[in-house]
């Protein structure tokens, strides 16, 4: 039995592959990838990650190295993250002018200038001696305001470093404010604040830890988000975007697809995700297990936080995926100009 003429056929718009491409609601382009880098001091070469499969922690001069590849493909960002030889209760190492973070940012400013954005992710648990992403108290609780004394001290460290977008990741009340008013008062009025609005307690960071070199012991839930609240983004939201945020963040990613589109729909800024260690993770792992297919399982994840409403993915396949889309691109102009062009 046929269907009746005239009955509606989606499937018509799926027929080739040309077709398929022409009526794309979303699509990737190497300017929205940034890719997170991690430096660390001590490394006299690169040091692979266990826990994800083709990242390491660099150094400086592999660092470079890998951020002139990231441009060479067209990738819009690079995150650095800095792992200091030295840790201590808070954090010194993060605004010293000769920390490795800042070293780093000076390299990278200094060497690529204008042919990317280079970016600082600004939080303390890379550089204290008890993981916590800021200033403990008597009790060992996270001091909110005490930390964001050096958050502000962080902030003006790393824009006078070269970088050009600092990532507020701590998860402490009035962080975007206080760090607004400590730059503009210093004349950075043009370092972009990019405050992770959404940041998530989730058990999806697992190798970000051996990344970092994470001396945590307990968890983050007194000031990272409950995976069980989506209102409270909302909520978030409109704190960062009044205390000045130019840009926020939804982090984790595929976890949080429901959180980043009602973000994406309400926000008057750009609108970035992360694609964290725990995500990529599951997908080399389970491909080398011979479970999914790698290739489009990456795409197909990074298809996802565009559709949710994402303007740019934080994802350490930035450099592999935007050379692929570049040599697609190529690809598509070769086979268009050998059948018509003139």
């Amino acid at each position: 039995m046929s269907l009746v003429p005239g009955t509606v056929r989606p499937r018509r718009l799926r027929s080739t592959p040309a077709l398929r491409r022409l009526v794309s609601e979303v699509r990737l382009h190497p300017s929205e990838l940034i890719l997170p880098m991690f430096v660390k001091e001590s490394l006299s070469e690169p040091l692979p990650l266990g826990g994800m499969p083709g990242v390491v922690q660099h150094t400086l001069d592999s660092l470079l190295e890998a951020a002139r590849e990231a441009v060479a493909a067209g990738v819009g960002g690079l995150m650095l993250f800095g792992i200091p030889e030295h840790k201590d209760e808070i954090g010194s190492q993060a605004d010293d002018p000769e920390g490795i973070l800042n070293r780093a940012l000076s390299l990278l400013a200094r060497e690529l200038g204008d042919d990317t954005v280079i970016m600082a992710d600004l939080c303390l648990d890379e550089f204290t001696s008890h993981g916590h992403c800021g200033v403990l108290d008597q009790a060992g609780g996270v001091d909110n305001d005490a930390t964001l004394d050096r958050y502000a001290s962080m902030a003006l460290a790393q824009a006078r470093a070269g970088a050009e977008v600092l990532g507020l990741s701590g998860m402490m009340d009035g962080q975007v404010a206080y760090c607004r008013e400590a730059l503009d008062a210093a004349g950075f009025t043009d370092t972009v604040i990019m405050g992770y609005t959404a940041k998530y307690a989730s058990a999806f960071y697992g190798p970000f830890r051996e990344a970092v070199d994470s001396e945590l012991k307990g968890d983050r839930k007194t000031y990272q988000q409950d995976p069980a609240n989506g209102r409270e983004a909302l909520r978030e939201l409109g704190l960062d975007l009044a205390e000045g945020a130019d840009i926020v963040m939804v982090k984790p990613g595929l976890p949080y697809l429901d959180v980043l589109a009602e973000v994406a729909q309400e926000s008057i800024v750009p609108v970035w995700t992360y694609q964290v260690s725990g995500e990529y993770a599951m997908i080399e792992f389970a491909a080398a297990a011979g479970a999914i297919d790698r290739e489009k399982a990456i795409d197909e994840s990074l298809i996802a936080f565009k559709r949710a409403g994402s303007d740019a993915i934080l994802t350490y396949w930035a450099t592999e995926v935007a050379q692929r889309l570049q040599t697609e691109a190529a690809g598509h102009l070769s086979n268009s100009n050998a059948v018509g062009g003139r």
